[in-house]
């Protein structure tokens, strides 16, 4: 990947039953493109008694998206949806002015072992998006564009790239591009991309140039425009990026903004309980440090 200006290992901290790992921000890089959130979840083994349970907790000025390698989850809101997402599909809530999810092992699963591995991202909205409507779309692994040529085989998890369309309804100019080796390969993508562009080692190795970066870090350029590098076979990689926003975000707990008024008043309705509840989930995760 040319022109590297940044290279993040994973930082891995324990949330109840999983192991999550920090991906974006950090100190030197609060956003890659629309991109203000990223977290690899798990991966993750379960015993019988041992369930995802994230209560109902609330977003603002931010779409999430939602990808699994492995396992289910089922996603609850304030607007009504209730949905399971398995692996290869994409669940895509948009947050705009307020909203309230739950993210809960399925039923069928809660009383069986199970696996857990899977991406969660956080896509900040336009400023002239950010105060719209609640909205929820589920897209399955089946509509997701798919290709492959001899050595690799890509998804295109949403957004626009290589001349097509994902169908998740994204806000802004973006991309999510799955990449996996089936042999040594070099990936010549110059011309593909635009904006920033961040890539995540997923597993196996890739060079760039004299250089070889493993699994678990991510490499963050300017110039998306000249992306080229070599895969290891086996290995799987996550590209994630598009054209920056022109205004500042400011994130606080679960909230994201163009101004940190808006972040506060936010906080407020959350502690005052003035956010929609979740029909189906009585839970409440309160705000940290309240």
């Amino acid at each position: 990947m040319s022109n590297i200006d940044f290279i993040h290992e994973e930082k891995a901290a324990d949330i109840g039953n999983f192991l999550v790992g920090r991906l974006l921000p950090f100190r030197q890089k609060r956003s890659i493109g629309p991109f203000v959130f990223i977290d690899h979840m798990g991966p993750a083994c379960l015993a019988d008694h041992e369930n995802l349970d994230i209560g109902p907790h609330p977003h603002i000025g931010l779409s999430t998206l939602t990808y699994l390698f492995d396992g289910a989850i089922f996603h609850r809101d304030s607007i009504g949806s209730a949905m399971e997402i398995t692996p290869g599909a994409v669940n895509w809530m948009t947050a705009g002015k307020g909203v309230v999810h739950s993210e809960r092992t399925p039923e069928h699963l809660r009383q069986k072992d199970k696996f857990m591995h899977g991406l969660q991202i956080w896509v900040a909205l336009p400023k002239d998006r950010e105060f719209m409507e609640p909205e929820f779309h589920h897209t399955e692994a089946k509509d997701i564009p798919a290709w492959e040529d001899e050595d690799a085989t890509y998804k295109l998890i949403a957004g626009k790239a290589f001349g097509r369309t994902s169908p998740v309804p994204v806000y802004s100019n973006l991309y999510m591009i799955e990449i996996k080796a089936k042999n040594d390969t070099l990936i010549d993508i110059r011309g593909e991309l635009y904006g920033e562009s961040g890539l995540y080692v997923l597993e196996g190795e890739i060079k760039s140039g004299e250089h070889a970066y493993g699994a678990k870090q991510i490499l963050i350029t300017k110039d998306a425009h000249l992306c080229t590098f070599e895969m290891k076979a086996g290995t799987s990689v996550y590209i994630f990026g598009g054209d920056p926003f022109p205004e500042e975000r400011f994130i606080s707990w679960n909230f994201v903004a163009t101004s940190k008024e808006t972040l506060e008043q936010a906080k407020k309705d959350w502690i005052d309980r003035k956010f929609a509840d979740v029909p189906g989930d009585a839970g409440y995760v309160p705000f940290p440090g309240t």
